[in-house]
């Protein structure tokens, strides 16, 4: 029987953009099972770790972050801050061309920018993550000023991912939004030669990337929404890496147990949390959703279904998360204290909630039966209503049609509180279609200026505080990336975000 391989966060000699410039002998093809179509491969327009782990072989950004969590340059070479922090010059990488021939350079990374906080990036979710940005100035081919409204202190991270991936200007004014969408062009290590909605992405190597040629010839991302077909798919060699969050922990023995495939985990920054309808029904009172955190036990839910691949955690972030505050309690399990609470709100036994989940997600629906198996004990009869990934959190949730209850899963990418704040509490956002605290909205808006890192953090671990004061969520756990990889992938390197680089990656004959 084989063992889950437990990967750390380490320092590592060199990035996966630091490979030769040579180009490498190819050894052929890779299949890799996503369980979701991102359904968008405009940068500016998603916000999903699964179009991240894709499209991190498609596009770049002027800086890069892998998973050993440092920061190196990506398509800038270097930067430097002048006017305390609020004008930052990149230097940018020469020679480096789009996979349609279009040339790279300092009016590209304008275009970027100007769309991304313009128009175009109204309509998408990752605007409000580069509102620091005033403008870009062009100063020659390959340099650039960053002018900023105020200092950025998590700018440089972000530019690494999601919306700051830099496209093609020409392309993008010929062909129009809708085309890219599905046809993108970018200048990362691989090109997107064939989109099939639903189905498929294949990949083919870029031979002129900038940091050399990738060792495989052409990469194929299955969207598997189905865990157990995922898995057989593995099994049965048809796909080589089964990425996060597909892997039921239920599975981790069956992959283990078959010959050719085994489970690799690494912490990850990616937070589970039920979050609550403050605007309509019994969670509007915030005794009452205190109430619902005392009456499940969190940490029986973590051994009893996560089999140690989680941790409990006491706001909506990470060990991993600049701003957590390790001595932070959760609010405690009190099944007796809960009852008080209900009984003082007026609230009858049997009153119902619904608790809105990804259908696809098997484990979270382990885990949301157990919830409302503890709720049930306190008087309250929830009901489970699942819905497919993109619908629930495209749909129902940025327009306020949730239950009482709704899944939040989320990356934290940035290992950063404010990218998880700011999104989930601020006013406006799309992920907060129900709330609006002008306090928190000023603590939010204060931390993002604040470049004295103490000073930022302690605000940061105020603001959990607050937000767990107020019973806005249930945070439940962290939990780690499972993959599920076959023993013919070599150079394989598990990222805790999900954005995975396959440059060096290799298959065995």
């Amino acid at each position: 029987m084989k063992r889950t391989q437990t990967v750390f966060n380490s320092v590592i000699a060199g990035t996966a953009l630091s490979v030769a410039l040579s180009v490498s002998a190819q050894a052929g093809s890779l299949t890799v099972a996503s369980p979701q179509d991102p359904g968008s491969w405009d940068p500016i327009d998603t916000f999903l770790v699964n179009w991240a782990s894709v499209a991190t072989n498609v596009f770049d950004g002027l800086t890069y972050r892998g998973p050993d969590l440092k920061l190196v340059p990506g398509l800038a070479t270097r930067w430097e801050e002048f006017d305390d922090g609020t004008r930052i010059r990149f230097t940018l990488r020469e020679g480096v061309t789009f996979h349609n021939g279009e040339a790279f350079n300092a009016e590209a990374v304008k275009f970027t920018f100007e769309r991304l906080l313009g128009d175009e990036g109204a309509q998408g979710p990752q605007r409000s993550n580069y509102t620091a940005i005033e403008r870009v100035e062009v100063i020659d081919h390959y340099t650039v000023d960053f002018h900023l409204n105020e200092p950025d202190p998590v700018l440089l991270t972000k530019l690494a991912g999601y919306g700051a991936m830099i496209v093609p200007p020409k392309y993008l004014k010929e062909q129009g939004d809708d085309y890219f969408n599905t046809h993108p062009v970018g200048t990362g290590p691989f090109k997107v030669v064939e989109y099939n909605p639903r189905e498929n992405v294949q990949l083919e190597a870029y031979e002129e990337h900038w940091g050399g040629a990738p060792k495989l010839d052409e990469v194929t991302y299955r969207f598997i929404s189905e865990p157990a077909t995922a898995v057989a798919e593995l099994q049965a060699g048809r796909v080589d890496i089964v990425i996060p969050p597909t892997i039921p922990i239920g599975m981790i023995k069956t992959i283990n147990n078959h010959d050719g495939a085994s489970v690799v985990s690494v912490p990850s920054p990616t937070v589970e949390a039920l979050r609550f309808n403050t605007q309509s029904g019994i969670t509007t009172d915030e005794q009452v959703r205190k109430a619902l955190i005392m009456a499940v036990d969190r940490q029986a839910i973590i051994d009893s279904i996560l089999a140690g691949e989680g941790e409990m955690i006491a706001s909506f972030q990470s060990a991993q998360s600049f701003g957590n505050d390790p001595a932070m309690e959760p609010i405690p399990y009190d099944p007796q204290r809960a009852r008080q609470l209900l009984d003082e709100a007026g609230l009858k036994s049997g009153t119902r909630v619904q608790i809105d989940v990804r259908g696809n997600d098997a484990t979270f629906g382990e885990v949301a039966q157990v919830v409302a198996s503890y709720l049930q004990g306190v008087g309250i009869t929830a009901s489970i209503q699942p819905y497919e990934t993109n619908v629930l959190l495209n749909d129902i949730i940025p327009a306020g049609r949730t239950g009482e209850m709704f899944q939040q899963k989320w990356g934290g990418w940035t290992f950063d509180f404010d990218n998880t704040a700011y999104l989930m509490y601020h006013t406006g956002e799309r992920w907060n279609p129900y709330d609006s605290d002008e306090k928190l909205d000023e603590m939010l808006e204060t931390q993002r200026s604040i470049t004295d890192q103490d000073e930022r953090e302690e605000l940061l671990q105020a603001i959990a505080r607050y937000t767990q004061d107020r019973a806005l969520e249930m945070p439940l756990y962290s939990i780690n990336a499972l993959y599920g990889v076959r023993d013919r992938v070599q150079n394989f390197e598990p990222a805790p975000d999900n954005r995975m680089r396959l440059t060096d990656v290799d298959v065995a004959d």
